[in-house]
């Protein structure tokens, strides 16, 4: 059996959005677009169509309907601007904005750090905009998201209208179960956020948008600065705040060029046999008929995201055999806070089982007493319905067949 060759002339197909790029060319529909819905439309309709005009629609209008939708209760950023203060001059407000980016004179802020603990023990570093930067951010992402749905491919899951985590997890154990994959390769992106290569990025909207005013904002709120907690301003050079809301479809176009299409034209292409990738936002997991399929994409990975400024974290990628026809519960893997493996049902069915992973399930015992140890002394109606709130949030998430021991564990710490 011949092995697969990810590299050479069959590897450039989309190693480069910029050997694509060509910037004479634009769609034939040049005239402003009069809606969210007529882009998608005309995204779907002719993938080679480069649209214009995009930055006039971040209005009046448009920007109100972003205001109805803003998470008022969100953190406030650098200029501690909240919502309720801003609300109460709202149509002067966004009169003010929707005016300074008509002359080009809005000016994205600093973003503003601060630490969320991880599980690990370790800190998570978030971005928090200023106001006003949230209200264009979300305009900008609701023009970006009009488009790229029409790109993306279905086996992305993260961050995307009508799809889960979950979903991403259930995709994957229905791919393993039934479609016969022998061999899986588990990849984690290092710090994948912080190292996105602007320039890269820039150069992959350029593939749809042929608006530098539009392309010109986006700069904007990748080079603005970061004010950490010690008052320290940095100015980035690579990636994109986590918790800024355009950051998540950015971080989706960037791995839709830099990993999706790749493996949909070239390694599945050149694999002996059936392949498949399920992804959500940075976390991902391959499926191969044959191993040879399985170790070439694991050698080329490496190579393939260093291109765009990128790398693996060697300790967290691996490749397992995962089969039906050699199961073993001893061949586990986690995706998505879930650990699949294989279980015989009472019929003696082999089928791939979800469960809570035990890290996430230490991490939610330990949080729910924590919680429930802090608020005791709260009025019994209000401690219930906290308490409810986030039960009834664990179980939406975790709530899968074969998964009820760990729920009963949940709730077992909780009362």
């Amino acid at each position: 059996m011949g092995k697969a060759h990810y590299r050479g002339k069959d590897l450039t197909e989309v190693r480069s959005p910029q050997r694509q790029l060509a910037l004479n060319m634009v769609g034939s529909d040049i005239g402003k677009q009069t809606s969210l819905w007529g882009i998608a439309n005309k995204a779907k309709a002719c993938k080679q169509h480069r649209f214009q005009n995009l930055y006039r629609m971040l209005d009046g209008e448009m920007l109100l309907g972003c205001w109805l939708e803003l998470n008022k209760g969100a953190a406030s950023g650098v200029d501690r601007m909240t919502a309720a203060e801003y609300g109460k001059n709202l149509h002067a407000n966004i009169q003010d904005l929707v005016e300074r980016l008509k002359k080009k004179s809005y000016r994205a802020k600093l973003v503003r750090r601060s630490y969320i603990p991880k599980e690990n023990g370790k800190e998570r570093p978030l971005g928090i905009p200023a106001l006003e930067d949230k209200l264009v951010q979300l305009g900008c992402t609701k023009i970006l998201t009009a488009i790229y749905e029409q790109e993306f491919i279905q086996s992305s899951h993260g961050y995307r209208p009508g799809r889960s985590a979950r979903n991403a997890v259930g995709e994957l154990a229905f791919n393993l179960q039934y479609r016969g994959y022998e061999y899986i390769v588990e990849a984690d992106i290092r710090g994948f956020f912080d190292n996105m290569d602007h320039d890269w990025l820039l150069k992959m909207l350029a593939l749809r948008i042929d608006d530098s005013a539009f392309l010109n904002l986006i700069r904007k709120w990748l080079k603005a600065g970061i004010l950490d907690t010690d008052g320290h301003v940095i100015h980035p050079e690579t990636g994109t705040p986590q918790g800024g809301i355009i950051s998540p479809v950015l971080a989706n176009v960037y791995l839709h060029y830099a990993l999706d299409l790749w493996f949909e034209r070239v390694v599945k292409k050149h694999s002996e046999g059936k392949a498949f990738i399920c992804r959500y936002a940075d976390d991902f997991v391959c499926g191969f008929r044959h191993e040879e399929d399985a170790v070439k994409f694991y050698e080329e990975l490496p190579k393939r995201l260093g291109e765009f400024s990128l790398a693996v974290a060697p300790e967290k990628t691996q490749i397992m055999r995962f089969s039906r026809f050699h199961p073993s519960m001893k061949r586990r893997f986690t995706f998505l806070g879930f650990e699949l493996y294989w279980w015989k049902d009472r019929k003696g069915i082999l089928r791939v089982k979800r469960r809570t992973a035990r890290k996430k399930l230490q991490g939610a015992c330990r949080r729910i007493k924590e919680w429930v140890k802090e608020n005791r002394h709260l009025p019994v109606r209000d401690f219930i319905d906290g308490l409810n709130r986030r039960l009834l949030g664990h179980y939406n998430y975790y709530g899968v067949m074969w998964n009820g021991k760990s729920l009963s564990t949940y709730f077992r710490w909780a009362i």
